[in-house]
C-alpha cells in the first residue's frame, strides 16, 4: 500500500479526494489535514509514503511544509491558481509533482504511484505558463522583505527579524515598490505573492 498524508484547507474537496484515492487497492490516506501545521504533525506521525499538499493553506502554505520537510518524502502540489513563480518556488523546495486541482482522482493516482516510484509530474498547462512567464524584476532580499510584509510584519518587527535598520528595511520595500509601479508595500507583497515570487 501507498500511505498518503491529505493536507487541504477545502474540506469538501479534501474529503472528496480523500475518499476517492481511498478506492483506489494500493493507496490509502491515513491523514487528512486542514492546514500546513497539521500536515507536518501527520507526516511526523505517520510516516507515510507521499503527500499531497494544497499550495494556499493557513499557517503554512504548501511550499512552505514542503521547504520544512526537507526531501523526507516525495510531495505533489496541487493548486487552483498555477502562477509561473510558484512553479519555480515548487521545484526549489523539491516538490515531486504539480498539478492543477482539476485534475481527475484517477489521473492523480497515477501521478502518485509515479512520483512515489522516482518520477517528477509538472502539468503541461503548468510548466508552458512557467516557460513564457516574466521573469521577477526583485533581489531576494526585496523577496525576502516583502514575505515579511505579506505576513503582517511592521518595519521594525521586520527589521529585528532579519537584522537591518528600519531604514535599510524601508529602503529596501521602496526599491520593490518603485519595480513593481505600486504605492504600498503590501501592495507589492501581494503582488509579489500573485506572481508566485514569494
Amino acid at each position: 500500500m501507498i500511505r498518503v498524508v491529505l493536507a487541504d484547507d477545502e474540506d469538501l474537496i479534501r474529503g472528496a479526494l480523500a475518499a476517492l484515492l481511498d478506492l483506489e487497492p494500493d493507496l490509502e490516506v491515513v491523514a487528512q489535514c486542514s492546514n500546513g501545521a497539521e500536515a507536518l504533525r501527520a507526516v511526523r506521525e505517520h510516516a507515510p509514503d507521499i503527500a499531497v499538499f494544497d499550495l494556499e493553506m493557513p499557517e503554512l502554505d504548501g511550499v512552505q511544509a514542503a521547504q520544512r520537510l526537507d526531501g523526507q518524502l516525495p510531495i505533489v502540489l496541487v493548486t487552483r491558481h498555477a502562477r509561473p513563480g510558484v512553479l519555480k518556488r515548487a521545484l526549489a523546495a523539491g516538490i515531486r509533482g504539480f498539478v492543477p486541482k482539476t485534475t481527475p482522482a484517477s489521473r492523480l493516482a497515477v501521478i502518485l504511484r509515479d512520483v512515489r516510484a522516482g518520477a517528477r509530474y509538472i502539468d503541461p498547462e503548468i510548466a508552458a505558463s512557467a516557460l513564457t512567464g516574466g521573469a521577477c524584476p526583485l533581489t531576494d532580499r526585496e523577496l525576502e522583505l516583502l514575505g515579511h510584509t505579506l505576513q503582517g510584519g511592521t518595519i521594525a518587527t521586520i527589521a529585528a527579524a532579519v537584522h537591518l535598520a528600519p531604514g535599510t528595511v524601508r529602503n529596501y520595500l521602496s526599491a520593490a515598490m518603485t519595480k513593481l509601479g505600486v504605492a504600498t508595500r503590501h501592495e507589492a507583497a501581494r503582488r509579489a505573492w500573485e506572481e508566485g515570487w514569494i
